[in-house]
This record gives C-alpha cells, sequence and structure tokens, in this order.
C-alpha cells in the first residue's frame, strides 16, 4: 500500500530526542500522583499538569490558530477507596480542530500524567512513572507538536489524563462528557507503558513489537445486538477490534521495522487502562502498549534488592522504541482525520440464494470520496485479505457471502481510508 507523503513527513518528524525531554521533564516533578500537591510550582500533579499545559500552549503559538490547550478541572470527592480526600482533578486537553466545518469527527489520543509507587496511597515518595505513563503522555505532547503544524478535515484531540491509578477517574470523566455533549468521537488511541524494551523473568529484550489490545463483544449490547452478532458470526468485529485492525494495517504501512500485535482482549490480567471507560459507553477505543512489560520498574517504590534495581526510571527506557510506538499513533490519526466520513447504510445482499455477493452503501456525510473500498476475508481469518476497488455506491463479487466477511472503506484522493463498516443484512 502506497505511502500518502504528508504522513510520512509527518512521521519522520516524530524524534526520540524530543521524548526523552518530555519524559526527563515529567519525571522532574518527583511524584505525580492524583492525590498529591496542586500548590507547589515544583513538584507534584499540579505542577506537572501546568507544564504540559504550557507546552500545549507553545504548540498553538505555531497552530495558525487551530489549536487550543484548556485544563479541564473537576472536584472529586472522597469515594473510601483510592480518593481519601476531596481531589483537585484536571485533564491537560489540546484541541487541534477540524478544518471542515460539516465534520464533525472526534479523534482522541490520550496517555496519563499520574504516577504511583507500590503503595497506591503513597502520595508523598518519588514516583517518576517514566514509563507508566510518562511514555503514553510523552507520546501525545510529541504527537501534538508535530501534528499542529498540519490541517486537517476532522478533529483531534491530544489529552493528558489524570486519575488512572486510582480508578480511572480522568478517562471516565473525559468519555461522559462525549456522551453528554454528544460528541462524535470515532476513535481513542489510548498510550499506557509504551517505551521499554524488556521484560522481567523472561529477559526477553526486543523493541520491533508493539501490542494493541480491543474487546471483542461490546460491554453494553442490548438483546437484539447479541441475536445478530451470533446470527452472522460478528464476535470478532466490534468496534474496538475493527479499530486494532485499522491500527495494525496504518501502523505497518508507516513505520518501519515494527510488527503491531493485535491481542483480542480489552486488557491484560489483573490490570486496568484508560479505554476502558470509552468502550463501556459504547465508544471504538483500543490500548497500544509495549510487547514486554518489565514488572521491577511499574508500581515500584525505588529501590535496590538482591543486586535488582527497582522503580520507574529513564534509563530503563528505549526512545527509539518510543518514537516507533508514537509513529504509529500518528500514522492512524492523520490517515483518519484525512479521510472522508464513514460510508452510510452499508447492506449485504441477503435475500436470494447466491454463490456471488452484493453489496450497497451510501456515501459519506463530509469529505471528498475518490472511491469505496470493499474489504474481504476468510472467517477464520483474523485481518483483511483483499480489497477491491469501485467508484460506485454498490459491487457485486464472485465469492459467497457465506463463507467471508465483508466491510466498505470510503477513500480520499490521497488514499486516506476510513474506518471499515461492516454491513448489515438487507433481510427485506
Amino acid at each position: 500500500m502506497q505511502r500518502d507523503p504528508q504522513i510520512a513527513d509527518l512521521v519522520a518528524q516524530v524524534s526520540p530526542d524530543s521524548l526523552r525531554a518530555h519524559v526527563e521533564g515529567l519525571v522532574r516533578f518527583g511524584t505525580r500522583h492524583t492525590l498529591s500537591t496542586t500548590s507547589d510550582s515544583k513538584k507534584g500533579i499540579g505542577a506537572a499538569r501546568q507544564w504540559i499545559l504550557g507546552k500545549f500552549q507553545q504548540y498553538a503559538k505555531g497552530s495558525g490558530g487551530r489549536l487550543t490547550a484548556t485544563l479541564d478541572t473537576w472536584t472529586l470527592a472522597a469515594d473510601g477507596k483510592r480518593i481519601d480526600k476531596p481531589a483537585d482533578m484536571g485533564n491537560v486537553m489540546a484541541t487541534l480542530k477540524g478544518t471542515n466545518p460539516a465534520d464533525d469527527r472526534v479523534f482522541i489520543v490520550q496517555g496519563h500524567m499520574d504516577s504511583r509507587v507500590t503503595n497506591v496511597m503513597n502520595r508523598e515518595s518519588d514516583a517518576p512513572g517514566a514509563n507508566d505513563d510518562g511514555s503514553g503522555t510523552a507520546a501525545v505532547m510529541e504527537l501534538c507538536r508535530v501534528m499542529s503544524k498540519s490541517s486537517f478535515p476532522a478533529t483531534v484531540i491530544f489529552v493528558a489524563l489524570t486519575g488512572e491509578e486510582q480508578g480511572l477517574l480522568g478517562a471516565d470523566h473525559l468519555s461522559e462528557r462525549a456522551v453528554q455533549e454528544k460528541w462524535n468521537l470515532e476513535a481513542v488511541l489510548n498510550n499506557d507503558i509504551m517505551g521499554s524494551n524488556n521484560s522481567s523473568e523472561t529477559r526477553i529484550i526486543d523493541n520491533t513489537r508493539l501490542r494493541v489490545f480491543s474487546e471483542g463483544l461490546p460491554l453494553n449490547q442490548t438483546t437484539d445486538k447479541a441475536v445478530n452478532i451470533r446470527q452472522f458470526g460478528l464476535e470478532n468485529d466490534g468496534k474496538a477490534r475493527t479499530l486494532a485492525r485499522y491500527v495494525k494495517e496504518t501502523g505497518e504501512r508507516y513505520v518501519d521495522n515494527l510488527e503491531i500485535v493485535t491481542v483480542y482482549r480489552n486488557d491484560r490480567y489483573l490490570r486496568g487502562g484508560d479505554h476502558t471507560p470509552y468502550v463501556q459507553r459504547g465508544f471504538a477505543a483500543v490500548r497500544l502498549t509495549e510487547m514486554n512489560e518489565n514488572y521491577d520498574h511499574q508500581h515500584q517504590d525505588i529501590r535496590t534488592e538482591n543486586g535488582t534495581e527497582f522503580g520507574d526510571l529513564v534509563k530503563f527506557m528505549d526512545f527509539d522504541y518510543l518514537r516507533k510506538n508514537t509513529a504509529v499513533n500518528l500514522a492512524t490519526l492523520a490517515n483518519l482525520a484525512k479521510a472522508p466520513a464513514t460510508p452510510q447504510q452499508v447492506t449485504i445482499e441477503v435475500r436470494n440464494l447466491t454463490n456471488g455477493t452484493a453489496l450497497y452503501w451510501q456515501a459519506p456525510k463530509t469529505g471528498t470520496v475518490k472511491g469505496y473500498y470493499v474489504l474481504m476475508r476468510e472467517t477464520h481469518m483474523p485481518y483483511w485479505q483483499k480489497k477491491f476497488f469501485t467508484t460506485k455506491l454498490g459491487m457485486t463479487l464472485p465469492y459467497s457471502k457465506d463463507n467471508y466477511f465483508y466491510a466498505v472503506q470510503a477513500v480520499s484522493n490521497d488514499g486516506n481510508e476510513s474506518l471499515p463498516i461492516l454491513p448489515s443484512p438487507n433481510l427485506r
């Protein structure tokens, strides 16, 4: 698949040195625990979020007025769990407004700025959080730095979340806001623990693979949705998993020496991530995370025991690996934001017994369309195998509808594809 020169140029601007500077800047605040001080100008979560906001405001100056930065604040009452006193909460957000007034699509990329040590309630000890989740926050900052110089038809929001370690609190707040304000939120890329190339115990060292976690069956499925999923075999084609496939195809198109490994579960055992509040509300959201985790450097007090150094420190990170993983986000976001909206009313003709397959759709609401891709894969295959291009609003293929899955994408003049839409069976 050919690369879009504009996106390839943006990918090339992602800098490991810039990412390192972002992470080192975050680590300087000592701890970024959600319940740490918000009044100290040099230490704690309050100082960290002001520093991130300042960076976003700096990037806004070179954006031609397209980028605006805000601190979304609220007060959270004590919950008897991981919030033991009223908390001053704040997500740092930078919005790169789309250039097409008719295009209301929103794409979010996020990481969490808060950090912790072994005791999740310890808000005093140094918790550098270089990789968890300085890496994801640095990626968001770098994406904002690079992408804010360009314009896209749709809107991209860059977010440094708070409260992840205390219960996904910042993501819960923002995802509920997206519901209440009726955002047309098409995709959320959550970046958490993505900058280390080696594992504890197994001692694997590898910076050529990145995991993308995605849920299968939607949590909020209704009975009628469940009947359709079961009847037509769509257990593997929910919104999140469709997005995960898109991340894999697009990321591998633009980022060399990196395999994107799609993991078919929402998250890891015993762990959680800030994509989950979105999928619980019906949005397409996935988690991007390193392939091999090192638990000596996650949720640990800084110390040395029996010759093993514990703690989430900058020296344990691989910034070229973080560069590649950040670039995957950039390629995905830019391709989505440049693409037309998704095709509408996509249907598959099933009223007759045929060995061919007829698909029909309507043009997207917004965007200039060069044509459409009809995607096809065998039912047992994890990824799309074939693409058929057409400029029409329908296509008949000499393949049995019983043996394959299909989807349709709208394609821009530059070759940017929308998210795929699976067809609804035409039973009337």
